[in-house]
């Protein structure tokens, strides 16, 4: 009776070991979809943040007191910015529409091992996900205006 009471008590250790493992690897993936999301994003789309992106070192200002542009190369790097700018938009959006593709499938997978009380946590999870990424959307559909 000793053992099996100990060895229930080891397999319900184990149960919530995995349980916070699961929570804390869905808290991980959101956090870094979100912080992903945050630093690859440019200030306010194509039109935004003079000469580059948040987050890249490309934005103009910081080359030019980085390097110390004189106004000529300026003019010759602004260009060059301009121009890569749209492409490193569209590979962020299509690596955006990826990684929300895999995040779903792994939720997806997730979501069954779960107790009935840890779905509703972890559907709780997923819905304050997903309302952050609306809200997200919003945001910079707002400053596209």
């Amino acid at each position: 009776m000793v053992a099996r009471s100990r060895f229930m008590k080891v397999g319900i250790i184990q149960m919530k070991t995995n349980t916070k493992r699961n929570l804390i690897t869905f808290a991980a993936i959101v956090a870094i979809a979100l912080a992903g999301y945050a630093f690859a994003e440019p200030h306010g789309g194509p039109g935004g943040c003079p000469g580059g992106w948040h987050g890249h070192g490309f934005a103009m200002e910081h080359l030019t007191k980085g390097l110390d542009l004189t106004p000529d190369q300026q003019s010759k790097v602004q260009p060059l910015i301009d121009q890569a700018k749209p492409q490193i938009i569209a590979i962020h959006k299509d690596a955006m529409e990826k990684t929300h593709a895999i995040m779903d499938k792994t939720m997806t997978q997730i979501r069954p091992i779960l107790t009935p009380d840890q779905q509703k946590k972890f559907d709780a999870f997923q819905k304050a996900h997903q309302d952050m990424r609306n809200a997200m959307q919003e945001l910079h559909a707002a400053t596209q205006q």
